[in-house]
């Protein structure tokens, strides 16, 4: 591949090189904008710059336009009010997708002239939650980007050769940034402009290009399932992932179905790249990161992707073999203390996720009356099927005795939570407060809506059954089931939600109850309501049969 280094990525003009596809850009057409960008900011002058762009693209030109204007660049993690709130004194201009904010095209004018962008002098600003949740800023010079990119080019650039890179993760983070936008820049490799959120969207992306490579999180890649054509997609030249742990199961179906191990990176906004593994196993650092540790086994890292000289302190405890690769034993920050005992929380969640029920496990603690540890659990298929015909008490019971082999009966969680899936924040990370939010709320009451459509006033939802709904407990213990009350009372809640439905309750006609409707299940709610006769007609499906159907009749508010 024909490689331009970050720092001289201004200056020839190159019509021929693709950059970016849906819709195509070339070099010389990022080039233009970026300069064109650039002349705006500087007229403006425009000293610091927030950017929040969905199209890697336009975040190419905005980053690279406020560099040549001499702007450092903060890249927020969101827009939300809080966000802006936090870092308005600290920026000149919002440059988004907003339409009440300043928009790339707003600032073009007569370009500057093209230059050699200065190492040391473009900043980057990049934010990130951190294990607690509160914000933290994170300062990066383009010297130390430039560095990264040059590593993962050395590693990996012969395999991938021309592959087109899509990619599932947000690049106003570390790792979209680097592989979706910056490293393919510099290789002349090009990428699909969007954020890619479900294992059909990319897919659909990767049938046009003989070579692709995908830049993955591990939410992602374990929904992965049989719909896809994995025929089709094995020919990617590479599968990258990075954000969480890749839960062994998921790296497992990836190899047996592509053919190749992921590649998982191992770092963070702080660090940038540490280490990278496939199939498992031990950590590999890469070339020139330098790792060592404290007293308490916390890794300490020094890199080119960080200021000359500075060592990194992190929270990861590992374990460093002779050959220079390292296991990671958890995080550090995760040890809490209940009546005077260190608890390792990652160990007690290795431990769970060893049991045959569990897919992933994240613990807390609860601050209630007095402390104890609660538990988020992501069930696996067995796991499911246990909760379903065994009932809650029996599962939590069992995987409290398979807990006690590793810990003492204070470390057993007291209050336990079914997830379908762990709810990750835009970095692929579950903060440690959203954990313990999580554990205080209650258990849910109403269904998951994945979609729902409107045709000719009639609605369809496709819904999921959580795992954990509060109804399941008394309806039965040993065999939980939906209540058929419950399910006339979704009905006519959601009715309301989205049809103009008269307000009194009158009656119901027809019920009948078909199927069993269980922990987890997705089912189909059609709803269509007769307003002359005052009737709302509800029925539920499951992927193969009728689960239960009737009319709840409803009139005028009584006087």
């Amino acid at each position: 591949m024909n490689w331009i280094t970050l720092e001289q990525i201004l200056l020839s003009a190159q019509p021929e090189r693709a950059v970016a596809v849906d819709p195509a850009l070339s070099h010389s057409q990022l080039r233009d904008a970026a300069l064109s960008l650039a002349a705006g900011l500087q007229t403006r002058g425009v000293r610091r710059v927030a950017v929040h762009l969905e199209d890697a693209a336009d975040l190419a030109v905005a980053l690279l336009g406020a560099w040549r204007a001499g702007a450092s660049v903060l890249l927020p993690a969101d827009l939300q009010t809080q966000t802006r709130q936090r870092w308005s004194s600290d920026v000149d201009l919002w440059l988004t997708d907003e339409p009440t904010d300043i928009r790339p095209d707003d600032l073009r004018q007569a370009p500057l002239e093209a230059a050699e962008l200065d190492l040391d002098q473009c900043k980057l600003s990049l934010c990130t939650s951190g294990s607690s949740g509160e914000p933290k800023r994170i300062e990066k010079t383009l010297r130390q980007l430039s560095n990264e990119v040059q590593a993962l080019e050395q590693l990996w650039g012969a395999g991938l050769g021309p592959a087109c890179m899509i990619g599932s993760v947000a690049t106003q983070h570390i790792y979209g940034l680097l592989f979706r936008v910056l490293w393919p820049l510099c290789a002349g490799r090009t990428f699909v402009r969007r954020q890619l959120a479900f294992p059909e969207d990319l897919q659909r992306a990767s049938r046009p290009y003989p070579a692709f490579a995908w830049v993955a999180s591990p939410a992602l890649l374990k929904r992965m399932g049989n719909n896809l054509d994995w025929p089709a997609l094995s020919c990617v030249r590479q599968v990258f992932s990075s954000g969480g742990a890749l839960p062994t199961e998921a790296a497992q179906s990836l190899h047996q179905r592509l053919g190749q191990w992921p590649t998982e990176i191992f770092g963070s906004s702080e660090t940038g790249g540490i280490a990278w593994r496939q199939g498992g196993g031990l950590w590999q650092p890469f070339a020139d990161v330098k790792l060592s540790q404290d007293s308490d086994g916390a890794l300490l890292v020094t890199s080119p992707y960080l200021p000359v000289d500075h060592v990194e302190h992190t929270a990861d405890a590992a374990r460093i073999a002779e050959d220079g690769r390292f296991e990671l034993l958890g995080r550090l920050d995760r040890i809490v203390k209940l009546e005077e005992k260190r608890i390792s929380l990652p160990m007690l969640e290795q431990a769970l996720m060893a049991h045959d029920w569990v897919s992933e496990a994240r613990l807390g603690v609860v601050q209630e009356n007095r402390a104890s540890l609660g538990a988020l659990l992501v069930l696996s298929e067995s796991g499911l099927h246990a909760l379903r015909n065994l009932g809650r008490r029996a599962v939590t019971d069992t995987l409290r005795r398979h807990l006690s082999e590793h810990c003492e009966t204070l470390a057993l969680p007291r209050r336990w939570r079914w997830l379908r899936q762990l709810p990750l924040n835009a970095q692929g990370k579950l903060p440690q407060a959203a954990v313990e939010a999580l554990l205080m709320a209650a258990r849910p009451k109403a269904p998951q809506v994945l979609e729902q459509i409107e045709t000719d006033g009639q609605w369809s939802l496709q819904l999921v059954v959580p795992p954990d709904l509060a109804y399941f407990s008394g309806h039965f213990p040993t065999a939980p089931v939906l209540p058929g009350v419950v399910q006339v009372d979704w009905a006519l809640s959601l009715g309301r939600q989205l049809m103009d439905l008269p307000p009194r309750f009158v009656g119901m006609e027809v019920l009948k109850f078909q199927q069993l409707v269980r922990p987890g299940d997705e089912i189909q709610l059609h709803l269509r309501f007769d307003r002359e006769r005052g009737k709302l007609y509800f029925a539920y499906r499951n992927d193969t049969a009728a689960c239960s159907s009737g009319r709840i009749v409803l009139g005028v508010a009584n006087d």
